[in-house]
């Protein structure tokens, strides 16, 4: 495809894409396919010679579309929007020709400070802690991750590395292994699937603690579990606080289990992927009371904020422990390549 191509496909598309949205009401919601079905219609095998772009599009509406569930219909109301939009498809455009990766400033200066400016502008909108916003020149900061599972995923690993760092300080001859065999993480049995997955990931314990009535978690609980833990010999170090469970849209206290976090010198990670974006509403920004206590936040504005997926914006208080992470993985992937 050449550009005089390019030029004439993607104007093609982009009325294909308006037809698509146009029209979606008119399409069935959930397909009515059963598992395996596209296998056989197409080829087992890359074809040697390419389709024409016709053919293509005939065969998106033909084989592509009757197994698509049309998240943006009308009609349905399971899981969350999407939350796409006309300029967010455009702007995924510009971003997919450009196509820089922005590992670090010197891969794409324009993309990392874009993304932290940003990323200012979000916290501003939700009236985060200032300590949590770059342009103040602190220890904190905001950075753009495909999804709240890999924030929580990333806020564990910090706060596993500043444990063992604090430790070994206090105590040279622990090894890393014994003490990770001793860190246990929290957060409540309502908390997503997710937290459950980045302990195993992590390679730590993780208790959930009961929920109340609201089925939200409170500090009583929580301080229970943590006088049974220290009991028993483990080290408490990372809480997960939900604000918006997937069930049921519950909270858990903030305002009660922060300050036990801050007391403990536990890193208090905020989990509110589903109902973050409410929090710009100066109406629900109550909701967010307590973040102030928190070491970092997560929200998807992919959504409710009309951007594709996917964008899940995450706040540190301090970033030495994430560069700390990054630094021990490109260790580790170091030593692996030179294997």
């Amino acid at each position: 495809m050449n550009t005089s191509e390019f030029r004439r496909r993607g104007k093609e598309m982009v009325d294909y894409v308006a037809n698509y949205m146009e029209g979606i009401e008119g399409r069935q919601v959930y397909p009515d396919v059963e598992p395996g079905y596209l296998r056989p219609l197409i080829p087992d095998s890359a074809p040697q010679e390419p389709d024409t772009f016709e053919d293509i599009i005939n065969d998106i509406e033909k084989i592509i579309m009757p197994g698509v569930t049309h998240w943006h219909s009308p009609y349905f109301f399971a899981y969350f929007p999407t939350a796409s939009s006309y300029p967010a498809m455009l702007a995924d455009m510009l971003c997919g020709a450009i196509g820089c990766i922005g590992f670090s400033w010197a891969a794409s200066p324009a993309c990392t400070e874009l993304e932290t400016v940003m990323m200012d502008w979000l916290g501003k909108m939700l009236e985060l802690p200032k300590a949590f916003l770059t342009e103040n020149a602190g220890e904190g900061g905001g950075v753009i991750q495909g999804s709240a599972s890999e924030a929580t995923l990333v806020a564990l690993l910090a706060a596993r590395t500043k444990a063992i760092h604090r430790l070994q300080a206090a105590s040279p001859e622990l090894t890393q292994a014994a003490i990770m065999e001793k860190l246990v993480a929290y957060s409540s049995d309502q908390a997503h699937s997710s937290v459950e997955r980045a302990g195993l990931i992590g390679g730590v314990k993780l208790k959930a603690i009961p929920s109340d009535g609201n089925f939200a978690m409170r500090a009583s609980a929580l301080q229970e579990a943590l006088e049974r833990d220290r009991a028993a010999g483990l080290i408490p170090f990372f809480v997960v606080a939900t604000l918006g469970t997937t069930t049921c849209c519950s909270f858990d206290n903030l305002l009660e289990v922060g300050p036990i976090c801050n007391k403990e010198d536990m890193w208090l990670h905020v989990d509110a992927a589903y109902a973050g974006s409410a929090f710009i509403c100066p109406e629900f920004r109550h909701l967010l009371n307590g973040v102030e206590f928190a070491d970092s936040f997560n929200f998807n504005p992919h959504k409710w904020l009309l951007v594709n997926f996917d964008c899940s914006a995450m706040w540190c208080r301090q970033l030495v422990p994430i560069l700390r992470l990054r630094k021990t993985c490109l260790v580790s992937v170091g030593v692996r390549r030179s294997r």
